[in-house]
């Protein structure tokens, strides 16, 4: 057992930052003295300080042998794994690494079609054909779900030949699937399970929340420390057990996918954000449970919403727990959409959700609230329902198009050809049918609605429309205002 009180790399960084000596070496502002003003202001003078390069005591990035490395051992043994990776590109390289590292040119690898842009991203880099599977959804609550056991094996038996299988787990929603059930199928084939574990670092530190990937069984993990724990934004770690991941190409995939002046702020906060989990976690997930709980209870009783449960769940195959941390409050009943209530919420009541949908707002309720933030929360959706309210809408009965449908895609070429082919740009009425060059998704979550080599239908087309319609953000493509598409000529 590794003293999990230690903070190697926090405490190297912290000792030179206060080394008197001349720097004669990057980042340009020399220890702060060349920050302009505004952002000291902003900041204060002390960040800058260590914010510091690969100094001999600081050890490298991609060939720790220091501290880094003793800071990844730590991390490894407080998340389960017994090798860990720090991410400063966040969770996104970690992605494409995992790709890269298990799938070349031509390559299968199974996945579902409401994964991260990241993974799209690895698809294209990598030169890997995706084998899509269509996650469970839930059309009255207009919400994508998790693949099931039952799919990946299908999918394995149509495609014995694939590399490996990547799951999201848990969803932007807090759904997570019977990872361990998919693992064993997956195992069959020796092939190894690759998981997006972006919103679930918390995972591990409370026997309450859902099993830990690693510990359901998954091979190689992926978590964003900085969207649940207490590390800087960008923040992430790769985890790896067993024997089926080539450790030597994660990290030969990590030094093309990161940067070679890697953050020591953003390294130094991962080290300390384990070190607060190892040994405070249980009590912080236990805060951080009870506070949830609170919001959802209260926010439920509330006329006109309703919070998304595990009850609404148990009646789709493959899904065993929700992430109770993670809150999604239908305001459909109130008739409103939750691009509407987002906006109240905002700009007039004093609450920012972390992404909102149609008929959704999601909040991620973390170590970092409090109960002032959840009795705001509540009092905000207590005033949306009580002023806001419309009778003569009700967004539940538009029509809609159903994100299964548009979910039916086909691949004419691989992301990577479609990506790199000589391509046009035209407007969007003149695109149904043609495929794709580039990705589009809704932000957030950042799940592309569209990617290269996938033909463009017209369906497709009117969901894009209708969520712009309704306030939300069209991102990945490159006019955000969606009049013209790029597509392959």
């Amino acid at each position: 057992m590794l003293n999990q009180n230690q903070t190697p790399l926090l405490d190297a960084l912290k000792a030179n930052a206060a080394r008197p000596h001349a720097p004669f070496y990057t980042p340009g502002h020399k220890l702060g003295e060349g920050i302009s003003q505004p952002l000291a202001d902003l900041l204060g003078k002390a960040v800058f300080r260590a914010d510091l390069t690969e100094l001999a005591d600081l050890d490298n990035l991609f060939a720790p042998q220091g501290v880094i490395q003793e800071a990844q051992q730590l991390a490894a043994e407080a998340f389960g794994a017994s090798q860990t990776w720090f991410l400063v590109n966040g969770s996104t390289c970690g992605i494409e690494a995992a790709i890269l590292a298990t799938c070349g040119t031509g390559d299968k690898i199974i996945l579902p079609r409401n994964v991260h842009s990241s993974a799209i991203a690895g698809l294209i880099l990598s030169g890997a054909i995706p084998i899509f599977l269509n996650p469970e959804y839930d059309p009255v609550l207009d919400i994508a779900h998790s693949i099931t056991p039952n799919a990946v094996q299908s999918a394995l038996q149509q495609y014995p030949d694939t590399k490996a299988v990547l799951i999201v787990y848990p969803t932007y929603y807090g759904v997570c699937g019977d990872l361990s059930a998919i693992a064993n199928i997956t195992h069959q084939y020796n092939i190894p399970l690759l998981v997006d574990e972006a919103h679930g670092a918390h995972f591990a530190f409370h026997p309450e929340l859902p099993t830990p990937a690693l510990a359901a069984g998954a091979d190689l993990t992926v978590q964003s420390i900085h969207k649940v724990l207490g590390a800087m934004t960008q923040a992430s770690m790769l985890h790896v057990q067993g024997n089926r991941i080539d450790c030597d190409r994660i990290s030969k995939a990590l030094q093309l996918l990161q940067s070679t002046s890697p953050s020591y702020l953003l390294l130094a906060s991962l080290d300390a954000a384990r070190q607060q989990m190892a040994l405070h976690g249980k009590m912080l997930m236990s805060c951080s449970l009870q506070i949830a709980e609170e919001a959802r209870t209260r926010i439920s009783q509330i006329s006109g919403l309703s919070v998304l449960e595990m009850p609404r769940l148990g009646g789709s195959p493959g899904f065993l727990a929700l992430d109770k941390t993670r809150l999604t409050v239908t305001v459909s009943g109130l008739g409103l959409t939750g691009f509407e209530a987002d906006e109240i919420l905002d700009e007039k009541l004093g609450v920012t959700a972390e992404f909102a949908s149609l008929q959704h707002l999601t909040f991620i309720i973390s170590l970092g609230n409090t109960p002032a933030d959840i009795e705001q929360l509540v009092q905000g959706f207590t005033s949306l329902a009580k002023e806001y309210r419309r009778s003569n809408l009700t967004v539940k009965n538009q029509v809609w198009q159903n994100l299964d449908r548009t979910l039916d895609y086909a691949l004419q070429l691989s992301p990577r050809e479609a990506f790199f082919a000589v391509s046009e740009i035209l407007p969007l009425t003149q695109t149904n049918k043609r495929i794709c060059a580039e990705i589009v998704c809704p932000y957030p979550p950042g799940i592309p609605v569209l990617m290269p080599g996938e033909v463009i239908t017209k369906s497709v087309l009117e969901y894009l429309q209708q969520i712009q319609a309704m306030g939300g953000f069209i991102s990945g493509c490159n006019d955000i205002s969606l009049k013209t598409l790029k597509v392959v000529k």
